[in-house]
């Protein structure tokens, strides 16, 4: 009863946006997307810091949620601390200035150019600040909220710099799944901290420019759908779920070939299974719900859902 008066006085308390106020960045190392304006709702997804969203509406009681939609078209409520909210001219700023990019799974802001300094923020793998310099082996950084500290060198780099030796090569984005084992399950996780099987994806390919949809039925229709297991090439997608009675699929699970019958998978933890049988790690449980592959490096930016932070409208207002 408490919980169904909570989402009524929820309901009854949500705001409009104004025009100046219906873009916002992401404040936070990982901010969580909740299905209701509550701490206690179901988390949806996540978004990582720096990502541009638009703010669709606000809830209000005293604690403003807004409910945001994200570069993949996704929608959730997030605290107001997880955000700072923009006008048009100051998310067009934000999207325009230099920015960092962290490079390492984990890492940290420091107030001053030194690991013995305070610390201002955790960070993650795919996570954006505002460049504003270097000091030594320091990158000075900005928050979207005006906060500014320090990244060691060794976990990110100046975007442009990133950029020149951006690899989206199916060896690069295996290494990078597989740098990743071990990272425990977590629902509607997308980010290093915690991921589930979708989110794992999407994680992998955003390390690498790619932005794809969130969940793993969309993924499963975008792309070419490989149907002969035998075709399959490492970096394919491998969808897994079951067919129904009228031909269609219903996709449940989803994982990244890595060749020879195996695959990487988020399931407990991230970690490898095969489709052979004379592999020591065949997976039977997940080869008798394996559906077929998808195949989608040719297709970034060739088709919608498949794109870069370049060609993301969500980056370019």
């Amino acid at each position: 009863m408490k919980r169904i008066l909570i989402s009524i006085l929820a309901a009854l308390s949500v705001l409009s946006v104004g025009a100046q106020e219906q873009f916002g960045v992401v404040n936070v190392s990982v901010c969580n997307l909740r299905a209701t304006a509550d701490f206690d709702a179901e988390m949806v997804s996540q978004a990582l810091l720096g990502t541009p969203v638009h703010i669709l509406q606000i809830s209000d009681n005293g604690n403003p949620w807004p409910q945001v939609q994200t570069p993949d078209t996704y929608t959730g409520w997030v605290h107001y601390a997880a955000i700072t909210r923009m006008s048009r001219e100051e998310y067009h700023a934000w999207n325009t200035a230099p920015k960092a990019v962290v490079t390492a799974l984990y890492g940290t802001v420091y107030q001053d150019s030194s690991r013995r300094s305070p610390a201002v923020s955790d960070i993650v793998g795919g996570d954006r600040l505002k460049y504003l310099g270097c000091k030594g082996c320091w990158l000075k950084v900005g928050f979207p909220d005006g906060r500014e500290g320090f990244i060691h060198k060794s976990e990110a780099m100046r975007e442009a710099d990133w950029r020149k030796q951006l690899d989206q090569s199916p060896e690069a984005i295996l290494k990078s799944a597989l740098s990743m084992m071990g990272t425990p399950y977590l629902w509607a996780g997308m980010s290093p901290k915690g991921m589930d099987c979708s989110g794992f994806v999407r994680t992998v390919l955003f390390l690498h420019d790619i932005i794809i949809p969130r969940d793993s039925g969309p993924q499963s229709r975008v792309g070419e759908r490989i149907l002969d297991p035998a075709q399959l090439q490492p970096s394919d997608l491998v969808f897994f779920g079951r067919w129904n009675e009228d031909g269609t699929s219903s996709v449940s699970h989803v994982g990244i070939y890595l060749g020879n019958g195996r695959f990487i998978h988020s399931l407990g933890l991230v970690q490898t299974g095969s489709l052979n049988p004379d592999d020591p790690k065949y997976d039977a449980y997940n080869t008798g719900r394996y559906l077929f592959g998808g195949r989608i490096l040719p297709f970034i930016d060739k088709e919608e859902g498949l794109n870069t932070t370049l060609t993301n409208p969500y980056y370019a207002e």
